[in-house]
């Protein structure tokens, strides 16, 4: 089963124009094209290349006038009179908001570690403006309904056959939902438990792959202190805690709470980050991470 991409594009769609446009940004929904609907305006195609493995992928981002306007009207801070029609100050726009969405969505999946998506990249190719009418003719397109604060703008994607599988949420192909989940960590459990077998040779059950794209809460845990409720009540702006933890001792990893490491903090490119020291324990069941 490909690993699903569609929550990861929507949030990193809805983010980007939210910081490009300085506006509320949200994909309220998503479905497949009416083209009927957009016969009698302009679209600007924005056409865009991926590739990643052995994989390449082409999409064509469609942009109505209804939403192209308003987009360059935003991103100049909503100065001056809104154009009715696009323009190629308005193609330009759009060109740098569709480059910048894709960008993004490349760095968020690259960033998740997928085991059949790594080192995506993507570039778009060209941004023509072009009839509505062409919409009619386009395989596997959908129209992502975008809120920006009190407006609901289109935005149309149009993708080709071999990315479906990786936007099952999106598109419905190859999704495979996990019905039984207590049937696959069982699995799992008899192969850890027959020591009969040489466990040099066992292979991860197929249907433990399902479980990889859950999304699990990884923390760190700078110290701990057990203190009073009365204490706790006398706390105000200002107050210092004094942690048991040594400034020179490791920090704890923690996957939904359990600890299955530790490590030290770091700076990466001026955000906090951590490198593992240890990694792993014996004692750890997927039951107590939440799985």
């Amino acid at each position: 089963m490909a690993s699903d991409l569609s929550n990861i594009f929507k949030d990193e769609l809805s983010n980007t124009l939210e910081q490009l446009l300085s506006k509320n940004s949200q994909v309220e929904a998503v479905s497949e094209l009416n083209a009927q609907l957009f016969n009698s305006t302009q679209v600007i195609e924005g056409s865009v290349r991926f590739e990643f493995k052995d994989i390449t992928s082409t999409w064509n981002f469609y942009i109505p006038t209804i939403s192209a306007t308003k987009f360059e009207y935003f991103m100049l801070g909503g100065m001056g009179d809104l154009k009715e029609h696009i323009d190629d100050e308005i193609t330009d726009a759009v060109n740098e908001i569709i480059s910048n969405i894709c960008g993004s969505f490349c760095t968020s999946v690259n960033a998740q570690g997928f085991f059949d998506v790594s080192s995506i990249k993507s570039e778009v190719k060209s941004a023509t403006i072009l009839e509505g009418g062409v919409l009619s003719s386009k395989k596997n397109a959908y129209e992502f309904t975008i809120s920006l604060d009190e407006d609901k703008l289109p935005v149309i994607i149009s993708f080709d056959e071999i990315i479906l599988p990786y936007f099952s949420a999106i598109t419905g192909k190859n999704a495979e939902p996990i019905s039984n989940i207590s049937s696959i960590l069982s699995n799992e459990k008899e192969i850890k438990e027959d020591t009969s077998v040489n466990t040099t040779n066992i292979q991860t059950p197929k249907n433990l792959e399902l479980l990889y794209n859950i999304k699990l809460k990884l923390s760190v845990r700078l110290g701990t202190k057990v203190v009073l409720l009365k204490d706790i009540l006398s706390w105000d702006i200002g107050e210092i805690i004094e942690l048991e933890q040594m400034v020179n001792e490791p920090l704890e990893i923690l996957v939904n709470g359990i600890k299955i490491g530790e490590g030290e903090a770091v700076i990466v490119e001026g955000k906090f980050g951590l490198k593992i020291k240890s990694i792993g324990n014996d004692n750890i069941k997927l039951n107590q991470i939440g799985l």
